[in-house]
């Protein structure tokens, strides 16, 4: 049994961690969870996001794509994967570099839920006040 090199990376977003096994030589497949990635993510904003790396690499279709998500909702999932293949493609070609980031793919977005305090309903937002 032969086994195929690849590179790996790991992209995070939010409360989504996306691990994710880029294999050169493909056909430009992407499976989420053991799931083609158009299952897991009918909206086109969601699937664009994901591809978003390889348009900006002009390497679509060059690549096959495995992924492992866990943690957020849709939206950090989308982004965590699109970060990780960002870092992986760099991994695979270190000349992908200054496109992503030009394309601000390689940066890890760092903005999550600001936690609830004390005293107030949510993070910031206080209960009424009343005069009398």
């Amino acid at each position: 049994m032969a086994t195929q090199t690849y590179d790996h990376a790991t992209g995070k977003r939010k409360c989504a961690i996306a691990q994710v096994k880029l294999f050169s030589g493909g056909r430009g497949e992407i499976t989420v969870n053991g799931k083609p990635y158009e299952e897991l993510f009918p909206r086109i904003e969601y699937r664009r996001t994901i591809e978003h790396p390889f348009k900006a690499t002009d390497t679509e279709g060059k690549y096959n794509v495995e992924v492992k998500v866990t943690g957020g909702g849709k939206t950090g999932q989308a982004e965590a994967i699109r970060h990780g293949i960002a870092r992986a493609l760099v991994a695979a070609n270190e000349q992908f570099r200054p496109l992503l980031r030009q394309e601000g793919l390689l940066t890890r977005d760092a903005r999550i839920k600001e936690r609830k305090k004390y005293g107030l309903k949510r993070a910031r937002k206080a209960p009424q006040y009343t005069k009398r």
